[in-house]
């Protein structure tokens, strides 16, 4: 069908608050909001101020009221355990009336915050959604973050309880998560009155009498009782959740996200986003610690009425690189959402799909979404082979909850351009400017902005900080959000992102994307992913360092394919790139969302000093990255 892409973004630029208020209607309020926005409230503005709702009962009760009590509502399936579990809308809500009475038994209420530190397992999605059903404002960490980071979170948000389990459990260890959290609370200033936590058989923790409390006998004990909890009324603006962005060190930004405004914002993007009906099941393949897993995994399925996905597996090595698969035929899945990284990660262990043939995806899946790191255009025309439907990449952050750009494939599909997330999304204004925030012509490349106010779903203000969030995202380019990406936008209105504007190095005067450099990398047959780095440079500031990964198989040698990649970013780019490093290595150091972690590879790289990042995957990657550039001379 023709997209109805362009009269729908002109319908919400033309008239904004008609247009949300609209979108509004999707949602159950207590008191409808007579005011969708007040520009004179918050930071920038406030959205639906005087509705008042509780999303817990948008995401659950609702649904059970209105004949989905039976209908799948959380699919759990854990290869790691060999365990699953389907909930339907009536057994999810029955068990977080059980959590939300333990929590109310605990003394928590409306405002106070109670901190999550879980591995993907059901009661994740669980003990949030108890936090959002009596008003208390929850704060998810991810399983396993490292203590000292931990802490700084506790000392922020300054949690009343904290929810955990005793481990998380990756392909080839168990990752004991009670020690670490006993260690961040030693090592804050702030103790939470009270810990409950979840006994895995796998590593069952020790307890500390008083404070710590088993999730089983409690929980278990108000389901026998079948205690309910009404939801509590909560202001449009009141916060849902605090998100601590990753990697930050200091006092960390804790991004807010209100409760009025994100409910609108999710249910608007399953149906005309993604393209989602009540009832169909949408896998966010992430994790409840990044803000895809709080925004797809957690809220926007079951405020829509579909069916989400909580997996607790890898997308190879759980068992083999045909996870994916299996789980799109066994769930009848209509989309999947993940990373650029976890497609790549496919491709380097299975590059011709053989295992895709054991299982017919074909029967659901409709569209693949990728978001959280560029998608290089070598791995989307890889998964459009090999998938045969459509591959959207979609470009969005922490802060904003939900896409910046897309291919709205609800409202009919645009045509793809490799190497382009498509266009902003309704409630987007996004500009291309310079440093002094003058608009650049089509196709130069500057910084992203985005014309405020920023719409609904978007963070409001970092947690306590409104000083920071105005100096952080408001006063560089005073009247826009700025990204701190830089890319540019085509004749046709279509985005590219081109990296972070940290990623933009100068070498010799010439401003070159790092984002275009991979995108030559991974065009080579033998790449299976690839990074690129500036390192500094006493002649020219700065010189491109470009490191590759080879696809499984692959029996060449890496000197040959490394000079044959000099020898393409020179013909592609050109000679003024003056790219003359390349360097093979096992794998790249990543987050554990799948972000490459270039700007600590940078500091290894430039000798300058770092420190491990809290949100590393594997450590001991950083060992091999630095052998990789001593033996290069770098």
């Amino acid at each position: 069908m023709a997209s109805q892409y362009h009269d729908v973004y002109a319908h919400w630029k033309d008239k904004p608050f008609e247009f949300w208020g609209e979108a509004a209607k999707a949602v159950d309020w207590i008191k409808a909001p007579q005011t969708v926005f007040d520009p004179n409230a918050g930071v920038y503005g406030r959205w639906f101020p005087d509705g008042t709702l509780n999303t817990c009962y948008n995401a659950i009760d609702r649904h059970v009221n209105n004949g989905r009590a039976e209908q799948a509502a959380l699919i759990y399936d854990s290869p790691v355990t060999g365990i699953k579990r389907t909930y339907t809308y009536a057994e999810l809500l029955a068990e977080v009336n059980a959590v939300a009475a333990v929590l109310k038994d605990f003394g928590v209420g409306k405002g106070d915050r109670v901190l999550a530190y879980m591995p993907m397992i059901p009661e994740a999605v669980i003990g949030v959604l108890a936090c959002a059903r009596i008003g208390a404002i929850h704060s998810v960490v991810f399983g396993g973050f490292a203590a000292k980071e931990l802490a700084t979170r506790i000392n922020d948000s300054e949690p009343k309880v904290i929810l955990t389990a005793s481990c998380g459990i990756e392909p080839n260890r168990v990752v004991k998560y009670k020690p670490l959290l006993d260690e961040a609370i030693s090592l804050a200033a702030v103790k939470p009155e009270k810990v409950l936590l979840l006994q895995r058989p796998q590593a069952v923790a020790d307890m500390i009498p008083g404070r710590d409390f088993n999730w089983a006998d409690l929980v278990v004990a108000a389901m026998a009782e079948r205690r309910t909890v009404a939801p509590v009324e909560m202001k449009a603006t009141d916060p849902l959740y605090i998100l601590y962005t990753s990697g930050t060190t200091g006092i960390p930004k804790g991004v807010v996200r209100d409760n009025g405004g994100h409910a609108v914002a999710m249910m608007w993007t399953m149906k005309n986003l993604y393209g989602i009906e009540p009832g169909e099941v949408f896998w966010a393949a992430s994790d409840v610690g990044w803000v895809v897993g709080h925004s797809y995994i957690i809220y926007a399925q079951l405020l829509y009425g579909a069916t989400t996905v909580v997996y607790e597996g890898k997308p190879i090595g759980t068992p083999d690189a045909g996870a994916f698969w299996r789980m799109i035929e066994e769930y009848n899945i209509a989309a999947l959402f993940t990373a650029p990284t976890a497609f790549r990660a496919v491709r380097k262990e299975d590059p011709n799909a053989e295992h895709l043939k054991r299982y017919n995806v074909k029967k659901s899946l409709r569209t693949l979404f990728l978001a959280g790191e560029r998608a290089d255009p070598d791995t989307v025309a890889w998964a459009e082979q090999i998938l045969g439907v459509p591959v959207i990449d979609h470009w969005w952050q922490t802060e904003t909850g939900w896409a910046i750009a897309g291919n709205p494939i609800g409202l009919g599909a645009l045509p793809v351009k490799h190497g382009s997330p498509t266009v902003a999304m309704p409630g987007y204004d996004v500009q291309i400017v310079d440093e002094a925030c003058h608009p650049v012509p089509a196709g130069k490349m500057g910084s992203i902005v985005v014309k405020l106010p920023l719409p609904p779903g978007n963070l409001p203000t970092l947690w306590q900080q409104d000083e920071r969030m105005k100096e952080s995202y408001l006063t560089d380019f005073p009247g826009f959000y700025k990204t701190a990406d830089a890319g540019f936008i085509d004749e046709e209105g279509y985005l590219y992102i081109m990296g972070r504007t940290d990623d933009i190095i100068n070498v010799a005067g010439h401003r070159l994307s790092t984002g275009g450099m991979e995108e030559v990398l991974a065009s080579h047959p033998d790449v299976a992913e690839c990074a690129v780095i500036g390192v500094k440079d006493e002649l020219k500031g700065e010189q491109p360092c470009g490191f590759i990964v080879l696809k499984s198989g692959v029996s060449r040698s890496p000197m040959d394919i490394e000079q044959e990649i000099v020898k393409l970013v020179r013909d592609k780019i050109g000679p003024v790139a003056a790219f003359k490093i390349a360097i093979t290595v096992n794998r790249l150091p990543k987050t554990r969302s799948g972000k490459i972690l270039r700007g600590t590879m940078k500091k290894i790289a430039d000798h300058d000093p770092w420190t491990m990042p809290a949100t590393i995957d594997d450590p001991a990657i950083m060992d091999e990255i630095m052998a990789a550039l001593e033996n290069k001379g770098v």
